[in-house]
């Protein structure tokens, strides 16, 4: 069996892959992303990589920005993680997010890169106010898969693993993944492409936490309220996005290091 090589890597989407909240903006963001480039360089030191993620951004606008620019760069591997910030909006349609997810997926197959993405996690588990969007998730993975399907794309599969809602796997916004959570990504990208050194314990669950109190869940609860739920949804009425006025981290397709 012959180990994939890939010589050049281009990341799609949105803050996720961005990598927000593994690293800040002072020191810049690492993700998963670049976690799994740091991988593919040690299997390949040539590698060279584009990272064409922008925070906030929808998945019609990650077509209508980034598709072009990846397809330019004639990777041979692609990462397509879109749709999230899509199932959390009232307007949110699936088969219109999966049709962009779709059309990202055939450009760049048909173009002769190999392409991975995955599927959303239990969210009610994360956030248990967004347990009335479980519907969304589900239906959002299932259009995923079948558009995998057709297109050969691989799948890093989440929902199904109880380890992708522990909350160390997430930072305080609950919204974006922890340096923790971005590792676990990076490890199941890699173990979903069949990459050398990448294996399945990433959907091992982690040490047992102590239980929490209703008292201490409460006051969590409240807090992350206060903190993170009403600021973000202050920028929704006001038309606001995280992505206005932002570009690309890494818009060239440059050696790792």
């Amino acid at each position: 069996m012959i180990e994939p090589s890939f010589k050049r890597y281009v990341a799609l989407g949105d803050s996720q892959t961005e990598g927000l909240c593994d690293g800040d903006e002072a020191t810049g963001y690492r993700g998963w992303a670049d976690r799994l480039a740091e991988h593919l360089a040690e299997i390949n030191p040539r590698l060279r990589y584009a990272n064409l993620a922008v925070r906030g951004s929808l998945t019609a606008g990650i077509r209508r920005q980034q598709l072009e620019p990846a397809l330019a760069m004639r990777p041979d591997l692609a990462t397509v993680v879109a749709g999230m910030n899509d199932l959390l909006r009232p307007s949110f349609d699936a088969d219109e997010v999966a049709a962009d997810i779709e059309a990202m997926f055939a450009a760049l197959t048909e173009a002769g890169a190999r392409v991975a993405t995955l599927t959303f996690p239990k969210i009610g588990k994360i956030v248990p106010l967004a347990r009335p969007l479980l519907p969304r998730v589900i239906a959002l993975n299932a259009r995923i898969d079948q558009a995998a399907a057709r297109h050969g794309v691989a799948v890093f599969e989440t929902y199904h693993h109880a380890v992708t809602t522990d909350q160390r796997l997430w930072s305080p916004d609950r919204l974006h993944a922890s340096p923790l959570g971005h590792a676990l990504i990076a490890a199941g990208m890699a173990h979903t492409l069949g990459l050398p050194g990448s294996n399945a314990t990433w959907s091992e669950p982690l040490p047992q936490l102590a239980e929490r109190t209703t008292l201490n869940t409460a006051a969590t609860e409240l807090r992350w309220m206060v903190t993170f739920l009403g600021p973000w949804v202050g920028q929704r009425v006001r038309g606001r996005s995280s992505a206005d006025g932002r570009t690309a981290k890494r818009p060239d397709l440059l050696p790792l290091r």
